[in-house]
């Protein structure tokens, strides 16, 4: 739930970390010096409250259970409640309440009957009362009189034995059959969606029928309490009436119209999804797609960003979709439609959703002997692992994907999948496999006429030329790559590309191109209102002002920075900003604060098991603690460079031999 709770505390959707721990502890912070009142309504088990509740007092959450989750009580400290039934007074008062104004005053008498017969349970009364007050002219006797006459329409579907549970039954299956025949196929068709909620286009696909009558019959249900609407064409079940749906649907429907009506729903969110990933990534190359069937229309999107919102609003339900077609058979949908995804779990760092969808599509592939949407989906488990830093993985990933494209002769497959590989071994600082993993790609494209690959290819070769100190080489290559992407117009592949300069153009002295470079990038960021750009190219404006004097400006842009990458759930590169705001408070002679990011920076890069960057948050911190002067500093500064010294064991490259020999210094001066 906390996808739902972050986004209502101010966070995108797209930015809730993907890590439950992390939303946990993100959720926390936003709660602490705030008095709330949570409200968690039907939950279903301990597991599902203890996520939610705030880690400080001045909070108060109230919890509605089916069940008595006992666990709360025992180890939170939970006071629990027990509710009855209504009394009957206040049954016939909510009776009252929603009649009132649609019927002559009923009986007292009469209404008290009618309230026992739905077990005094405000759901069930709410309905009754509904049904009651759209036909005003009906007796309260004809009425109660059909009410008994319901009670054995729903015994499969079983919600327990009791007195409770059998007035659910009959006054479900009551309003039911009041529906007219078509709205009653609609709500039980509703049943079948494979998610958790849905707008009008989706379940019109479902049930055949067009947008309006879609939403005709959408309003049909919520006036008969059979639906709620919870945001502008966003609707959803209770719980018990959705599986109400479901077993109307498997008694009262066909297997093959079932097959029909969830076939159309799937093909429906198969297509919107390759919309959206037109306008996210249009470059990409395309998935042949299981076709539409006749009367499903998928949503066009006018831009990017309308693409980007119905991605978010839809997240939950593209999930559900695929395990949906899994667990139907539908395998050929079950895997294009997250390999159509990727892109978009990329841009909006949805790793959790990406990592899940991705194993359902690796299945489903294997499972139909499709060993191109194989290879597809291992290169985008790989894609995922990289992006959280999760390198071993990507190799395996990328490796089993580059064997099923050379078997299979995909030539543009096989260079995109050494392109990937290329990315995870520069971020594992092999210099020398990711260049001769990004020059056989860049070989490759040319020999396919892929043209629109090479200027990618020449920043990726750029990077590894600067990271490994070489800065001629990355200046002349990321200067032809730069070239290249402006005459393609493509500016988010220019943005990065001003990044790799402006570093650059700062480690040899250009100090205002790096400037100049930097602020570049970061305006084409945010003219696209791209956040995950701005905030990695934030880090090198960071820089550039840094290397300018101005500590200050520096912070700025490190702080928006962390913000970004917190929002986004990118807890490596947020730590990069924290380690970079640790040097810029060091440069104002502020150390205690220098240390504290610092530290920060170094005890989530130790998590994340990125030991290039453990060990220059550690070198910072040691210096923020010298430059303190507290007691014990120099000795917790030689533990500290210690440490970095044996992290940095590992590494062969100019910089960490560099870094290494610094460090080295330090020590022998430290000594003394």
């Amino acid at each position: 739930m906390l996808h739902r709770f972050l986004p209502a505390l101010g966070v995108s959707a797209a930015a809730v970390p993907a890590d439950p721990e992390a939303s946990a502890a993100l959720y926390r912070s936003l709660l602490a010096g705030r008095r709330m009142l949570v409200v968690l309504d039907n939950a279903a088990s301990v597991s599902q409250v203890r996520p939610l509740l705030p880690g400080t007092a001045g909070c108060l959450v109230l919890v509605t259970s089916r069940s008595r989750l006992s666990g709360l009580a025992v180890r939170d400290g939970a006071h629990r409640l027990t509710l009855g039934t209504l009394a009957e007074p206040e049954a016939v008062a909510l009776l009252r309440t929603v009649t009132a104004g649609y019927r002559p005053e009923d009986d007292a008498e009469k209404l008290a009957e009618l309230a026992r017969l739905c077990a005094r349970l405000p759901l069930a009364l709410r309905i009754a009362a509904e049904r009651a007050a759209s036909r005003p002219l009906m007796s309260l006797d004809e009425l109660i009189r059909d009410l008994r006459d319901e009670s054995a329409l729903w015994e499969a579907l079983t919600v327990g034995d009791d007195e409770e549970a059998d007035a659910v039954r009959t006054v479900f299956a009551w309003s039911y059959r009041a529906l007219p025949a078509e709205a009653a196929r609609f709500f039980r068709l509703l049943g079948l969606h494979p998610g958790p909620e849905f707008g009008a286009s989706a379940v019109a696909a479902l049930a055949g029928v067009g947008p309006s009558r879609a939403q005709h019959l959408l309003d049909v249900l919520v006036g008969a309490h059979l639906l709620t609407q919870t945001a502008p064409d966003r609707f959803e079940f209770h719980d018990l009436l959705r599986a109400y749906a479901i077993d109307q649907a498997q008694h009262e429907e066909p297997a093959e119209a079932r097959e029909a009506a969830r076939l159309r729903v799937l093909a429906w969110y198969l297509h919107a999804a390759d919309a959206a990933r037109r306008r996210v990534s249009p470059a990409e190359p395309p998935v042949p797609l299981v076709a539409l069937p006749d009367g499903v229309t998928p949503p066009a999107f006018a831009d990017y960003d309308e693409a980007v919102r119905w991605y978010e609003l839809e997240r939950g339900n593209l999930l559900a979709a695929a395990r949906a077609a899994a667990d139907a058979g539908l395998d050929a949908i079950a895997w294009q439609l997250p390999a159509l995804l990727r892109p978009l779990h990329a841009r909006l760092h949805a790793v959790k959703e990406w990592l899940a969808m991705g194993h359902v599509g690796l299945s489903a592939a294997r499972r139909a002997d499709d060993r191109a949407g194989e290879a597809r989906l291992l290169e985008s488990l790989g894609m995922a692992c990289r992006q959280s830093h999760r390198l071993a993985e990507a190799v395996s990933y990328h490796e089993g994907a580059l064997v099923l494209r050379r078997e299979l002769g995909d030539r543009l497959g096989e260079a995109l999948t050494l392109n990937a590989l290329g990315l995870v071994q520069l971020r594992m600082r092999r210099f020398g496999a990711a260049q001769e993993r990004f020059t056989a790609a860049l070989t490759l494209f040319r020999e396919l006429g892929a043209g629109e690959w090479e200027p990618t290819m020449l920043a990726n070769l750029a990077t590894v030329g600067y990271e490994a100190g070489r800065l001629e080489e990355a200046s002349d290559v990321v200067l032809e790559a730069l070239a290249a992407l402006r005459e393609r117009g493509d500016q988010g592949g220019e943005g990065n590309a001003l990044r790799i300069l402006s570093a650059v153009r700062r480690e040899r002295g250009d100090i205002r191109g790096a400037l100049e470079s930097a602020r570049e990038a970061v305006e084409i960021a945010r003219r696209h209102r791209n956040h995950a750009w701005e905030g990695y190219w934030l880090l090198g404006l960071g820089q550039a002002e840094l290397a300018d004097g101005r500590p200050e400006d520096a912070l700025v842009s490190y702080q928006r920075s962390a913000v970004l990458h917190r929002q986004l759930g990118d807890r490596s590169r947020e730590a990069h900003a924290w380690n970079a705001a640790g040097e810029a408070y060091g440069r104002l002679g502020r150390f205690d604060e220098a240390a504290a990011f610092h530290r920060q920076a170094a005890a989530a890069h130790r998590e994340l098991d990125d030991r290039w960057q453990l060990a220059l948050a550690l070198d910072g911190l040691a210096n923020a603690l010298l430059g303190s002067g507290g007691s014990g500093a120099v000795g917790e500064a030689r533990r500290l460079w210690e440490e970095a010294s044996s992290v940095l064991a590992g590494y062969d490259d100019a910089r960490a031999v560099g870094l290494r020999a610094r460090i080295g210094d330090a020590l022998a001066t430290s000594r003394g």
